[in-house]
């Protein structure tokens, strides 16, 4: 019986040492790698290039009006903020001087229409005794004196009536040079917009600007239906910049939206604002009207879309390491290094065109210093 128990001591001191090993190893091994982890997808790729500077939401027209001539604003008929039509009037300036001028204009003008009825209508009556006479000479009865007499008080009256024809044209042009004078003392609206800002009060005089003296405007009408964004892009990329080229806008005043737009035109020069950050401006349309009431002046970002390409597979561009290696996951959670062939490229997604495909995992950060080949991962908690 004694070799019997010292037998099964044995195979318990065994079962009891493997055990006590295996929970040592068990609690002891290194742990996964807590690790941010993407899997490869399909997807759009696109490549793109930004604006160096913000840029600016401007007008498609703006214009700072103010009057040709001086004198004292007796009428401001619009507000600040207020929407008007093309050829509204805004202000006036005092014009009583030029607006009786015109009055008397158009009362000569009517005069002169009299003047022009009598002197023809006497011009008709000489033309027809002149003929008559004329006929009367002819068959004998009256000397050729009498007709000479009354060709001659014909051409006279004649005369005059042309004579009133031109005061009647002269009246009408006197009353259009009293009407420009009028006009120069009024603004009106030559597109329809918003007015941005006034400058005169009621009662103030306003002189237009000396030559080399420039004066603030007295009114700024801003057309708020045609906006357009302005942005500068580095000189590096001007030639890869096409007009009609497709362009994302976003604003700093709502950074949730994303506004589609078309490049309109691209500045044939470089400004030199900064000598080490040489730029060329390139002006960008909106393709929809916004829905959104867009301030003029918003800060804006231009997103210009150089090529794209649908439905590649493609990787988030951060996963990528020094000559285009990755980490993968694979099939035993454990890292291996892999070396990709890329395409199409942008600061989101990089086109991958082999190495690896759609349902890969891959690494994402690399700020773990045991970060190595072999190393067991696990996804990080969301």
């Amino acid at each position: 019986m004694r070799p019997v128990n010292k037998a099964l001591r044995l195979i318990v001191f065994i079962a009891v040492a493997s055990a006590i090993a295996l929970a040592s190893w068990h609690y002891t091994r290194p742990k996964p790698l807590e690790v941010e982890l993407a899997v490869i997808t399909s997807g759009d790729v696109e490549a793109t290039i930004v604006n160096t500077r913000a840029g600016t939401v401007k007008s498609c027209q703006r214009s700072n009006l103010a009057p040709i001539t001086g004198g004292k604003i007796v009428k401001i008929r619009v507000k600040e903020g207020d929407h008007v039509q093309k050829g509204q009037v805004l202000l006036e300036l005092w014009n009583q001087d030029l607006k009786a001028q015109r009055e008397l204009a158009q009362r000569q003008l009517t005069m002169a229409q009299d003047r022009r009825r009598e002197t023809c209508i006497l011009a008709e009556n000489a033309q027809r005794e002149s003929i008559r006479t004329q006929q009367l000479v002819e068959q004998g009865f009256v000397s050729s004196q009498r007709f000479d007499d009354a060709h001659a008080n014909a051409r006279s009256r004649q005369a005059s009536c042309e004579a009133a024809i031109s005061d009647i044209k002269r009246a009408k042009a006197q009353i259009h040079v009293s009407q420009a004078g009028i006009d120069r003392t009024i603004i009106t609206a030559p597109f329809s917009g918003v007015i941005g800002k006034i400058s005169g009060e009621l009662g103030e005089f306003t002189t237009p600007s000396p030559p080399g003296i420039p004066t603030p405007p007295t009114i700024d009408l801003i057309d708020d239906n045609c906006l357009y964004v302005t942005a500068p892009m580095d000189e590096v990329d001007a030639p890869k910049i096409k007009v009609g080229q497709e362009a994302r806008i976003t604003l700093d005043a709502m950074p949730e939206k994303v506004f589609p737009g078309r490049i309109r035109r691209i500045a044939p020069y470089v400004t030199e604002i900064e000598k080490q950050a040489r730029t060329v401006d390139i002006k960008v349309d909106f393709l929809h009207t916004p829905a959104d009431a867009l301030l003029v002046g918003y800060s804006a970002d231009v997103e210009v879309i150089l090529k794209r390409k649908e439905n590649v597979v493609r990787i988030p561009t951060q996963a990528i390491r020094q000559n285009n290696k990755v980490w993968k996951v694979d099939d035993n959670h454990r890292l291996t290094e892999l070396s990709l062939e890329t395409g199409l490229s942008n600061w989101s997604f990089t086109e991958v065109r082999g190495g690896l495909k759609a349902g890969d995992q891959i690494l994402m950060s690399f700020d773990q210093d045991n970060i190595k080949a072999g190393v067991a991962v696990q996804p990080k908690p969301q």
